[in-house]
């Protein structure tokens, strides 16, 4: 490929258009660049592909852009003895387009975003055709330092490309948000309704330990007021008990005969008992699997609130 210019840039100068603006009309997205010394801008041809629609790079390249427009990255920078950019995406065998290119593959996608900047390309060569020259008008606000470079206004078309891609950006970032705001709204409302089917679960699963206590002793006289004794008697009864189960059993059965309901945590159940907290907390299901008590809501400490079932 053609070694690009490495003529300097003369003092003075300066771009009609701002670089970033003009790509961004041109292609309707912000795209990485390289500015050499000489005031060239190069840019990664997979990036501009990508954005404006084309599926293959390399074919897009070989049918639309001249060798004289496209270069590798080592070849670019190695002339003016530069390094390769930092960052993994930078590769040193990266194909770039210098500027021309850029207009060459822009005028040959079908991107709507495109259009305004085609257009105005459109409007430049049937000037220049027609009158054998194209000026851009000079802006009202001139800069007033001394020496200052005159300021130009922006094609119309190009501007009207900015106005409609920054438009185009603001509403994507307020959908985002409305999406995300949607999103944790959601959420919210996924949790209320697992918290209360919790404790529909638990409504139900108070009432069938209530229905069974009916099934089992439907007709008969009162029940007698329970014991400590008769209740560990009835326990003992009602399921094979191991030596862990009847220790809980002796520390519980007082608390519920006597207080009605037991409200313990179960660390000091534990502590009373010298079983761990897990342990004591797989005799106490066992007990209610058994009918033996059933829970009865929890203490503002969140300690399982237990009372006695009277079969």
């Amino acid at each position: 490929m053609n070694e690009p210019s490495k003529k300097a840039k003369p003092a003075g100068s300066h771009e009609a258009i701002d670089i970033s603006d003009f790509v961004y009309a041109a292609t309707g997205a912000r795209v990485r660049r390289l500015t050499m010394p000489d005031g060239t801008h190069w840019f990664p041809a997979v990036d501009v592909c990508k954005e404006l629609g084309y599926a293959n790079s390399r074919k897009a390249l070989a049918d639309h852009v001249p060798e004289e427009h496209r270069e590798c990255i080592e070849s670019v920078t190695g002339g003016y003895a530069l390094s390769v950019p930092a960052g993994r995406d930078w590769r040193r065998d990266m194909n770039l387009i210098d500027l021309q290119g850029l207009i060459i593959l822009v005028n040959g996608c079908t991107k709507p975003a495109c259009a305004p900047f085609k257009e105005w390309v459109a409007e430049v060569i049937a000037t220049v055709q027609r009158e054998g020259s194209y000026s851009l008008e000079e802006a009202e606000v001139q800069p007033t330092e001394p020496g200052a470079p005159v300021a130009y206004a922006m094609p119309e078309q190009v501007a009207e490309a900015i106005v409609r891609l920054e438009a185009h950006n603001l509403q994507v970032d307020e959908q985002l948000a409305n999406g995300q705001r949607e999103l944790i709204e959601l959420q919210r409302s996924t949790l209320a309704v697992q918290q209360a089917m919790v404790r529909a679960m638990e409504r139900i699963a108070d009432r069938l330990d209530e229905l069974v206590l009916e099934r089992r002793r439907p007709y008969g006289p009162p029940l007698a007021l329970p014991t400590t004794e008769s209740v560990l008697a009835d326990w003992r009864r009602r399921l094979s008990v191991t030596e862990d189960v009847w220790t809980v059993a002796v520390v519980i059965a007082p608390v519920l005969v006597e207080q009605g309901e037991l409200r313990e945590p179960l660390e000091a159940i534990a502590a009373r008992t010298g079983l761990t907290v897990h342990r004591v907390n797989e005799c106490l299901r066992l007990l209610r699997k058994h009918a033996c008590i059933h829970p009865r809501g929890g203490t503002e400490e969140g300690a399982p609130v237990y009372v006695l079932n009277q079969l």
